[in-house]
């Protein structure tokens, strides 16, 4: 058994323009989360440390993909993390049925969004 199930989400992959910019996403990840990445060539990284697979690609025609959402125990400090990372937040902590999230972009631009259930309307 491969441990991938029939009908979920199973990987996530973050598209970069360049090379330098995969280092950078790939860093970033890193230093907020603390996720260590395995480097196919200079193009292209993944992890398994989020949860869900992810991979950063600077592969010539990536293009965009949907807001993925990341679960945070401690909303406020992921948001530290986040901007001392050189993460830019382009909204911040807000509360809505059921939590609270913001959202921010990491240094290639891919808009992320971050939650956590406690402190909600």
């Amino acid at each position: 058994m491969s441990g991938h199930r029939d009908g979920t989400w199973d990987y996530l992959e973050f598209p970069v323009p360049s090379p330098d910019d995969l280092a950078r996403t790939r860093d970033f990840f890193a230093a907020v989360f603390g996720w260590e990445y395995q480097m196919w060539g200079d193009g292209y990284a993944d992890t398994g440390d989020g949860g869900t697979t992810s991979g950063v690609s600077a592969t010539p025609g990536s293009g965009p993909v949907p807001l993925p959402v990341v679960y945070a125990e401690d909303l406020e400090s992921l948001r530290d993390r986040v901007a001392a990372a050189g993460g830019e937040i382009t909204r911040d902590i807000f509360s809505f049925p059921g939590g609270r999230r913001f959202h921010f972009r990491e240094p290639s631009g891919n808009e992320i969004a971050a939650w956590t259930e406690t402190g909600g309307e």
